[in-house]
């Protein structure tokens, strides 16, 4: 299935986006953005991960890898809208992450249903 080959990479490039952010946020970064950039990194982050959990899920239900790309995608989004509003006082990019912060949420949320699904199939 392509969508579980390509959520892989997707996922881990958001990981190492992830840490390089944090990185930068730490040790770059002046105090007036440092806030923003740290909680950008951490989304991007547990989301890359949630991505991963996705793809190995041991179920191969197509929700369970949209709700991945939903994960990742969402906390990229996220990611970029902080960033650009600390590093390039883009201050409307505050009305694009709410739309990462809703794509986590799904996320989630179908994640959620997946296993409610699972779990109730006879073993």
């Amino acid at each position: 299935m392509i969508l579980s080959r390509l959520l892989a990479p997707f996922a881990c490039l958001n990981g190492a986006m992830a840490v390089a952010l944090g990185a930068f946020a730490a040790h770059g970064a002046g105090p007036a953005v440092k806030t923003l950039l740290t909680t950008g990194a951490q989304y991007q982050m547990v989301h890359a991960l949630l991505a991963l959990v996705c793809v190995l899920w041991p179920s191969r239900d197509r929700l369970i890898l949209i709700a991945g790309g939903m994960a990742a995608a969402g906390g990229l989004i996220f990611s970029l809208a902080l960033s650009a509003i600390a590093l390039l006082s883009l201050k409307a990019m505050g009305a694009v992450a709410p739309i990462g912060g809703l794509l986590m949420i799904l996320a989630w949320l179908m994640l959620a249903v997946c296993a409610l699904r699972a779990s109730s199939k006879p073993a």
